[in-house]
């Protein structure tokens, strides 16, 4: 059974933030950003342990006001550069902290709910899966602004339902290999999964414009739950 393997979550969460200062614990929905993929990850029944990467010591305060039962790991200042890739936070993350699998769950996804990483990690399994992604389903046409078609023939114009359409990649959360990641020095690898969710999901907050939108969504997501 899988419940043997050792699955532990990381949330990086970077002090730095041009386009939204401290953006990782910045109020939505009356609670700071970070809480939401901290109470995903704390509420799943088959993740075992949560960490936090930061160098922020204003991020860790927070962190730890949650009482979420989260751990901390220090992230070496070289690593929370505006170049410093996810990447090498999880491979300084797997030098210092084991586990079987890794999920990487991005915070500026608040939407993420312990059911769909509960259901991530299932499909991860009974797929054989080396890695995972998530995304979200458009059954739209794209195009390239120099007028070529990437997606679909456009002399055979696919009807809608019979369009299979393209994922986008949302980048709200990740499950990796330990080998894959430390082979590969990269989150995907292997026999890649994918993670479908509702396009209600598909907001990254990267931009200050993303705010609204995530935060609509968020609340209305939590009303639903109440109900």
């Amino acid at each position: 059974m899988f419940q043997s393997k050792k699955i532990v979550s990381l949330i990086p969460l970077r002090g730095g933030s041009k386009s939204i200062p401290h953006k990782n614990i910045k109020e939505i929905a009356g609670r700071p950003l970070c809480f939401w993929a901290l109470k995903a990850a704390t509420g799943s029944k088959y993740i075992d342990e949560v960490w936090v990467s930061t160098e922020d010591k204003k991020i860790k305060e927070v962190v730890l006001s949650l009482g979420l039962n989260v751990k901390i790991i220090d992230r070496p200042s070289e690593l929370a550069a505006d170049n410093s890739s996810t990447e090498s936070v999880m491979l300084h993350f797997a030098e210092h902290v084991p586990f079987d699998i890794l999920n990487l769950i991005q915070a500026t996804s608040p939407t993420t709910t312990s059911e769909d990483l509960d259901k991530a990690i299932e499909q991860f399994f009974a797929e054989g899966d080396d890695s995972l992604l998530t995304g979200v389903l458009y059954k739209k046409f794209f195009w390239t602004v120099e007028g070529k078609a990437l997606n679909y023939d456009y002399l055979k114009r696919p009807r809608r339902q019979e369009f299979e359409g393209v994922v986008h990649e949302n980048g709200a959360f990740y499950l990796t290999k330990k080998e894959i990641l430390t082979k590969n020095k990269n989150r995907l690898g292997g026999k890649i999964g994918i993670f479908l969710l509702s396009e209600a999901k598909a907001v990254d907050i990267d931009e200050p414009a993303d705010w609204p939108v995530a935060e609509k969504n968020l609340l209305n997501q939590i009303k639903r739950e109440e109900i």
